[in-house]
Order: structure tokens, then C-alpha cells, then sequence
């Protein structure tokens, strides 16, 4: 991992790395999440949800056909 010391322009613009940009930016949309004074870039990626599906299993005693007791209960667990 490096560090690298970066200028922002008038216009609030970093460069980033062209070694980073070649090897992970492939589409050139990145994600920026910020906690505090501190913020993380990262490459963007299409998630695939189907991965989880059927991923998760709960014991519910509630009938299925109703959604509104299920949510209940999953909410009390």
C-alpha cells in the first residue's frame, strides 16, 4: 500500500494514480462514501443479489401467506 500526498484543485479534484485507474477502475465509475473527515474511493462493481438467494435460513412459526406477521416476527428476533 502507498501513500501518496495529492493537490485538490480550485475545483475540489484529486488525480488519482494511473497504476490504480488501470488495474481496478475498469469502467470509470467509482464509489465515494465519507465517515467523518475521512473518504474512501473504490471501484464500482454491479452487485449480484441473486448470489443471495436461498442464503439465509429462519425459523418462523408465522404462516407465510402473511406478510405483515412474518415481518413482525422476523423484526422481534
Amino acid at each position: 500500500m502507498g501513500v501518496e500526498v495529492k493537490t485538490v484543485d480550485t475545483q475540489g479534484r484529486i488525480m488519482l494514480p494511473k497504476t490504480w485507474r488501470d488495474r481496478y477502475l475498469k469502467d470509470k465509475k467509482a464509489v465515494i462514501s465519507q465517515k467523518g473527515d475521512i473518504i474512501e474511493i473504490r471501484p464500482f462493481a454491479d452487485i449480484d443479489l441473486t448470489k443471495y438467494f436461498d442464503s439465509i435460513e429462519v425459523d418462523l412459526k408465522t404462516d407465510l401467506s402473511d406478510w405483515h406477521k412474518v415481518r413482525e416476527e422476523l423484526r422481534r428476533k
